[in-house]
C-alpha cells in the first residue's frame, strides 16, 4: 500500500469554540454541513451522501477542541481526518484546522476543494459567512 500524503488547512471562523464543537462532534451538527445525513452508534459514525454511505470510527475527541475519525475501511492504517478548533491566545481569533490524507497530489487538490466547500457550508450554517 502506497503512503498517503498528509495535508492540513486552516479556516478562520467567527464562532465560539463550544458552539463549533457541537457542529463537529455530533451527528446532528455534522449533518448540517459535512454530509447529507449522519448517524452514530457509540463511536461508529455513518456518513451519508446522496445515497452512498461511509462509516468512520471516532478515535479521539476533546471537548471544545477536536475530533478525530478513522474511516472503517482504513481501520488498520495510520490514516485519519481531524477537525480541530484553534483559538489564538492573544487575539482570541478562532480557526478550524483540518488534517486529512490523500492518495496522490491530484487527490490533495480535490480534498482541499471539498473541505473548502464544506467549511463554507459550515460558516453559512453558523451565520459567519
Amino acid at each position: 500500500m502506497e503512503d498517503k500524503i498528509k495535508y492540513e488547512m486552516e479556516f478562520p471562523i467567527q464562532a465560539s469554540p463550544s458552539l463549533l464543537y457541537q457542529y463537529i462532534s455530533t451527528p446532528s451538527g455534522l449533518s448540517e454541513w459535512y454530509a447529507d445525513n449522519v448517524n452514530s452508534r457509540g463511536e461508529l459514525f455513518t456518513f451519508i451522501w446522496e445515497g452512498s454511505e461511509e462509516k468512520a470510527k471516532l478515535i479521539s475527541k476533546k471537548s471544545d477542541e477536536r475530533v478525530k475519525f478513522r474511516w472503517v475501511e482504513e481501520e488498520d492504517t495510520p490514516y485519519f481526518f481531524e477537525i480541530r478548533i484553534q483559538v489564538d491566545d492573544i487575539t482570541k481569533d478562532v480557526s478550524i484546522m483540518i488534517t486529512d490524507f490523500a492518495d496522490d497530489e491530484d487527490e490533495v487538490d480535490e480534498g482541499k476543494m471539498l473541505w473548502d466547500n464544506m467549511i463554507t457550508d459550515l460558516k453559512q450554517v453558523l451565520g459567519s459567512a
